[in-house]
């Protein structure tokens, strides 16, 4: 039996369910540092599971203008569609004349034979035509689709690149990562076959109930009373389906986004022995979305059997009055038994949709997640008469140079509304000047470098580089003029010059080399299989974490930006490589404006300007030597009379 509160399973269910989570980064704290722990808490979450799908019109009119890009091939598609149910209609029809004749005492036998053949002959070449448009509707329909996938998963990806950096802080990434696998899967099977279905099973349903009418208008009466019946008990049961199946998306991105979570915490779940715990959890998350799949599949499938079984009643019904007016109106036997067919053909095209209904519904859930995607806010577009600018080393045309200069007046910023984070920050860094901030965790330290990337935007007060509003510079230009050494390194599939180079991709090989040289990852890189050629596993699974580190810092030096971020650049290392490091990172920051975030305050005594923060607000400034003279908060800290926390 499950060891898991109730609170935690709806908690489960929030997280990784649908993710739209208040607080930090990543459902971070203030500070933007992920809460300890492997189940630590993110905030509520906005839409629950379980919900239908918010607008399936508005949902197929967004898919058929991906497919209405291919008109022409539409076209030819419901031409031979048409052709195909036109076939049908008159392959059935052919039967009339060919069982009258076959029952007709008014023509000799050698007649009959050969009105059989000439019957049989006119039957296949209409299903010779009726194959041939098969085949080319699903042969051309299938590229269309493709087409169409294509274009929604580079919309879909490109949409992504664009997207804040909030967005991705407060959505796991299972989650996001199953819009672009399942969802869009389930997309792809109804555009492979049900929309080419839906429209031959209308032409099927015009064309039958015109024929019907034709060949006995009292027996399409008959048959045609059924119908409110039929709809009525398919629109109940797609009512069922279509909410089961929104669930059943959502569920599996749950479980998506915990297995992704799993996995890449797969360290952290064994040092703290939580893998039962983690086993558990998933179980919950497999068995909610196994119990959402029953349901779903369950109402999916009993659509087809319950339609065809209340068919077959409409079917007994037709056969039993159309035998009366055999009797007793002279009807012929060729005309019954065609209109009998027809009477099955009446219902398929229902049956049909009905046997897709797992289909379109799971794919309307899946399109609608992949649209709230696209249909998310990007980030703040780039005034009309946005500035370049570019470092006075590495002058571009057109840009305006900087030296470096960076200044934040009464810099005030929260990530949820009414929750701030800083309050009235005032800092001025000098060109080529060391900055570093220090201070308890959460104290907005990491908050102050996301506002200068404008990773977030400022909600009172302005940060200014060499005197230009960051708001009045284009994001690329300002993003392309700061570097970044990050606690969390990230390294890409590829080799270590790739790597490297990922920093400024036009640099050379010597370049590359020297950039290793100043970070101290030459000499470990040299002793590699195949050297700076090396291609590197799964995010650098192959090297150790400080020799990733170091990559990410010879990153860094490699770029030419005037300014330098480095948040705790030096904290996956030992104490040794450290040693090495600092030197190297004084040759990196020579002439550049430096922010340093460390919790080692041994690494930022030679800083030009030390700050202390503390619940977002700066209550120390000063040199090393100053601050130890204050007698204050740094001095405590520095001495060990107290400690960061």
């Amino acid at each position: 039996m499950s060891r898991l509160s109730e609170e935690r399973k709806e908690e489960l269910l929030r997280r990784y369910g649908n993710t739209n989570a208040s607080g930090g980064p990543g459902g971070m704290g203030p500070g933007g540092r992920r809460p300890g722990g492997f189940g630590g808490p993110r905030g509520p979450r906005g839409a629950m599971m379980g919900g239908k799908p918010k607008n399936a019109a508005a949902t197929v009119r967004r898919l058929l203008a991906y497919i209405g890009r291919d008109k022409f091939k539409i076209l030819f598609v419901l031409a031979c569609v048409l052709g195909t149910s036109l076939s049908n209609l008159a392959g059935s029809y052919i039967l009339r004349p060919v069982i009258n004749n076959l029952v007709s005492v008014d023509q000799s036998a050698e007649q009959k034979v050969r009105n059989l053949l000439a019957g049989i002959l006119t039957m296949a070449c209409i299903y010779l035509v009726t194959t041939t448009c098969t085949y080319l509707q699903q042969r051309i329909m299938i590229g269309v689709s493709q087409n169409a996938l294509v274009k929604i998963r580079e919309e879909l990806f490109s949409k992504v690149q664009r997207l804040p950096v909030k967005y991705h802080d407060t959505h796991t990434h299972g989650d996001i990562m199953s819009r672009f696998t399942n969802d869009l899967d389930s997309v792809g099977e109804m555009l492979n076959n049900t929309m080419a279905q839906i429209f031959s099973g209308f032409i099927t349903l015009i064309g039958t109930v015109t024929i019907m009418f034709i060949v006995n208008w009292v027996l399409a009466v008959v048959t045609i009373v059924t119908v409110p019946l039929l709809v009525f008990v398919g629109g109940q049961i797609g009512k069922q389906s279509r909410k089961y199946f929104a669930a059943q998306q959502q569920a599996l991105g749950a479980v998506n986004g915990y297995i992704e979570e799993s996995v890449t915490g797969q360290k952290v779940i064994k040092v703290f022995c939580h893998e039962e715990t983690a086993v558990e959890e998933f179980e919950f998350l497999s068995d909610d979305l196994r119990k959402k799949q029953m349901k779903a599949q369950f109402f999916g499938g009993i659509m087809g059997p319950v339609m065809g079984n209340l068919s077959q009643i409409s079917f007994a019904l037709t056969a039993t009055v159309g035998g009366v007016l055999c009797l007793t109106a002279n009807f012929d036997i060729g005309g019954l038994t065609i209109f009998t067919n027809y009477s099955r053909q009446f219902a398929r095209p229902v049956s049909e949709l009905s046997l897709q209904m797992n289909v379109i519904y799971a794919a309307l859930a899946g399109a609608e997640r992949v649209f709230e995607v696209m249909d998310e806010a990007p980030e703040t577009a780039d005034p009309a008469d946005a500035v370049e600018i570019c470092s006075e080393a590495d002058p571009v045309e057109g840009a305006r140079p900087i030296k470096g200069e960076v200044v934040l007046k009464d810099v005030t910023f929260g990530y949820v509304p009414g929750r701030t984070v800083l309050k009235r920050i005032n800092v001025t860094a000098r060109p080529g000047q060391k900055v570093a901030f220090v201070g308890s965790t959460g104290a907005g330290k990491t908050t102050v470098t996301n506002l200068i990337n404008r990773f977030y935007e400022i909600e009172e007060g302005e940060i200014l580089i060499d005197g230009i509003n960051i708001k009045d510079i284009r994001k690329d230009s300002l993003r392309s003029n700061i570097a970044m050494v990050l606690q969390d390194t990230h390294l890409f599939s590829g080799t270590v010059k790739e790597n490297i180079r990922y920093g400024r991709l036009d640099a050379t090989d010597e370049e590359v080399v020297a950039a290793a040289k100043i970070a101290c990852a030459h000499s470990f890189i040299e002793r590699l299989p195949q050297g700076y050629d090396t291609v590197l596993d799964g995010d650098g699974a192959n090297l150790s974490q400080g020799e990733r580190q170091l990559l990410s810092i010879a990153r860094a030096a490699i770029s030419k930006a005037p300014i330098l971020i480095l948040d705790e650049a030096t904290s996956s290392v030992d104490t040794r490589t450290e040693r090495y490091i600092e030197r190297g990172m004084d040759r990196l920051m020579k002439n550049r404006t430096t922010f340093v975030i460390a919790h080692r305050l041994s690494t930022v005594r030679n800083a030009d300007q030390i700050i202390v923060l503390e619940h977002g607000e700066i209550i120390e400034q000063g040199t090393h030597e100053e601050l130890l003279a204050l007698g204050g908060r740094y001095y405590q800290l520095y001495t060990g009379a107290v400690e960061l926390d």
